[in-house]
C-alpha cells in the first residue's frame, strides 16, 4: 500500500501506522513508535548515504545485512524489513513490517506511489 505524501515544506517526515486490531486503517502521526527501524543519514561526495539500522530487540536478527546506499538528489528508494517481537504488550508477540521510503531532495507529493527505481528487502521469514 502507498501514500502519497501531504503538501508540507520539505523535509519532513510521514509516518502512517496500521495495525490488525483497527482493521488495518491507515492513521498518519508524527509520534515514534517503539520497537521501530531507525535510520543512519549522511552526505557523502554530493550523494545521501543512507542505512537501515535493525531493531535491536526484533527477531530474526540478521548478521548479513545489505550496504548503505547513496542516493543523488531527486532519487528515492524503498526499503522492507519485518520482524518478530516477543513478550511485547504483556507477553504477546508482534509482527511488524516496515517501509521506508526516502527521496533525496525535492520530489512530486505522489513519487512514493509508484515503482521505486531502488528496491531493498529484507523481509525475513518469521514464525
Amino acid at each position: 500500500m502507498s501514500f502519497a505524501l501531504p503538501a508540507r515544506a520539505a523535509p519532513l517526515t510521514q509516518e502512517i501506522e496500521m495495525a490488525e486490531a483497527d482493521g488495518f486503517e491507515p492513521r498518519e502521526g508524527l509520534t515514534r513508535p517503539p520497537h521501530r527501524s531507525d535510520m543512519r543519514l549522511r552526505p557523502v561526495d554530493g550523494r545521501l548515504q543512507v542505512e537501515l539500522i535493525a531493531a535491536a530487540w526484533g527477531m530474526p536478527r540478521r548478521h548479513r545485512r545489505p550496504p548503505a546506499v547513496r542516493l543523488a538528489e531527486g532519487e528515492w528508494l524503498r526499503w522492507h524489513i519485518n520482524y518478530r517481537l516477543a513478550g511485547i504488550n504483556g507477553g504477546a508477540t508482534l509482527y511488524r513490517l516496515d517501509t521506508l521510503n526516502l527521496a533525496h531532495g525535492a520530489v512530486p507529493v505522489d513519487t512514493f506511489l509508484g515503482e521505486p527505481p531502488r528496491f531493498i528487502d529484507e523481509r525475513a521469514h518469521i514464525w
